[in-house]
């Protein structure tokens, strides 16, 4: 097995500031990261990934998506305001738990063509100031999940071990993505748990079906590093799958198709729900059919088109909640 780069660590306490920032290899182009952005902040927006905010809509999807399964009295300001909590809880959260995710696996990060402009193995982040950085995101979600009611603080509390056993998964499994889908849709429950006060078989069906959906799209993502994941001995489902990527993925975005139609007709939505399902999986077929594992370029795409996928699925569950 390649050895990985040895870490870096910058001069500074908290920041190389002699080092320019460098662009991620996957950031999104033109982002406010680079040209708004202080750059003495660049660093640290660098390491919550706010230069590539795809992942923080697929940790808010199923926290929005549980909110909307649960408001079965109707649209209301209550849930305008539960929106925009779970929103701020999702971007400090998904930031928070890429600082960590860099931490543990910084010298991996190194030594893979995509990943070492990362802050750390680049130096423009030291590991004293990730680990502060990672403390200081943790209050905010902390302070948002303080406002989500009893039972959903313990429901939220109960991710906390899944988050940190994530990063080191894929050590020892070939399906990491599996433990990132149970751990990356936790607010599945999390939505019905504030709005409901408890845990019924809607959002859990939710939940068990989202996890086959992360499975979809992070194995697409993960052909981007194969080749190098391959020499640095980190596993993954792109690598476990290989040619049998796609029939792999027909299987597991049809069971999330299941699991979405099964929780409506637990949370007994209304017809215009389906309709609105029936085209997600027109989406998701979709992506099937986009996906060339060989094209890390377009492996990208169809990852970045969960966003717009997210949407049609919380516009579903808003009408079959307000059409009956």
């Amino acid at each position: 097995m390649t050895s990985a780069r040895p870490h870096r660590t910058p001069k500074s306490m908290f920041w190389n500031s002699s080092k320019d920032v460098v662009q991620t290899a996957d950031a999104v182009e033109g982002s406010f990261v680079y040209r708004q952005a202080p750059k003495a902040w660049r660093p640290y927006l660098k390491l919550a990934r706010l230069d590539r905010p795809v992942g923080a809509w697929l940790l808010l999807w199923p926290c929005w998506w549980s909110l909307m399964l649960a408001a079965d009295d109707g649209f209301a300001l209550t849930h305008v305001y539960l929106l925009a909590l779970f929103a701020i809880g999702a971007l400090a959260m998904r930031g928070a738990g890429c600082t960590y995710n860099d931490i543990v696996d910084r010298d991996f990060d190194g030594a893979v063509e995509r990943t070492k402009s990362r802050p750390i193995p680049a130096g423009e982040v030291s590991l004293k100031g990730a680990w502060v950085f990672l403390i200081f995101q943790c209050f905010i979600g902390l302070a948002v999940l303080l406002q989500l009611g009893e039972f959903a603080i313990m429901v939220g509390l109960g991710s906390l071990v899944m988050v940190a056993i994530y990063p080191f998964m894929k050590r020892i499994t070939g399906w990491p993505q599996a433990w990132l889908g149970l751990t990356f849709n936790w607010g599945a429950l999390m939505g019905w748990a504030t709005l409901k006060g408890e845990l019924s078989a809607a959002p859990l069906v939710l939940y068990f079906g989202a996890l086959f959906w992360t499975l979809g799209y992070d194995t697409i993502y993960a052909h981007q590093d194969k080749e190098d994941d391959a020499l640095i001995g980190v596993k993954s489902t792109a690598l476990t799958l290989g040619e049998k990527t796609k029939p792999a993925l027909v299987i597991f975005y049809s069971l999330f198709i299941i699991g979405l139609v099964g929780a409506g007709i637990l949370a007994k939505l209304g017809f215009f729900y389906y309709i609105g399902i029936a085209f997600a999986g027109l989406h998701l077929a979709a992506q099937v059919r986009r996906t060339n594992t060989d094209d890390a370029a377009i492996c990208l795409e169809v990852f970045r088109s969960n966003i717009a996928f997210g949407w049609i699925v919380f516009i579903a569950l808003i009408l079959g909640q307000l059409v009956q």
